[in-house]
């Protein structure tokens, strides 16, 4: 597979190939690959995930003096989210360079929402081992401070299941509930979807890496259609 046109979106010019490699590999690839075994690009992810929080929470510290604790976290929580990951994911088309078994991308893998934001994730932590920190802070501020201005601009790192729950309550409804309607991947990594509800009506689907994102994300889309 030729990577130039990749790096070339990345706006980085590997020096270690393996790397980009291994923060392309699915798991489930694995078992179909010709010896010797790569990687998968789980312990990328891991680490890209940490470097991610890590340049994020600086960026935001640096760039908000007046902002509390609270407000900080809320936005970094949306900055970090995996609908924010696999979006970027998309403009990057990582979806066409996942190397998947078979089986995983006759079934869409190369468009799971999943799969795109941990090999992002993935694609920091290989950044950041092979170019270090200066470049991988380069690239986060280039690919999420779009993101960044819209959140701010439109006070999306307000928490959107209190503002969603005081919406409905001020219709004398009962507040919404949330249910896990289904869980993917292995236990470390698990990605959940769970709906809102109102009066046992569902109104809303939302993903995440656990219960707490995936249940802000369906609020988030709910508000999202009442605005309309």
């Amino acid at each position: 597979m030729n990577f130039a046109e990749l790096e070339k979106k990345l706006g980085v010019k590997f020096k270690n190939h393996d790397l980009l490699i291994r923060a392309l590999t699915h798991r489930s690839f694995l078992n179909e690959a010709h010896r010797p075994k790569p990687e998968s690009n789980e312990r990328l992810e891991f680490l890209g995930d940490a470097v991610l929080s890590f340049v994020i929470s600086k960026l935001l510290y640096q760039q908000f003096p007046h902002h509390q604790e609270g407000n900080l976290t809320n936005i970094r929580s949306n900055l970090v989210k995996t609908l924010t990951l696999s979006k970027i994911g998309k403009e990057l088309t990582i979806g066409d360079y996942l190397f998947l078994s078979r089986g995983e991308a006759e079934s869409g893998g190369q468009q799971n929402l999943a799969l795109i934001a941990n090999a992002v994730e993935a694609l920091i932590g290989a950044i950041f081992l092979d170019q270090g920190i200066a470049v991988v802070e380069d690239f986060i501020r280039r690919f999420f401070s779009g993101t960044l201005e819209a959140i701010i601009k439109t006070g999306n790192f307000k928490d959107s299941k209190n503002i969603l729950q005081e919406k409905i309550q001020k219709r004398d409804i009962r507040p919404p509930t949330y249910k896990i309607l289904g869980q993917a991947g292995p236990d470390h990594n698990k990605t959940f979807t769970v709906g809102v509800f109102v009066k046992n009506k569902l109104l809303a689907k939302g993903v995440g890496k656990n219960k707490l994102e995936a249940e802000k994300e369906a609020a988030r889309t709910v508000l999202e259609s009442l605005s309309k």
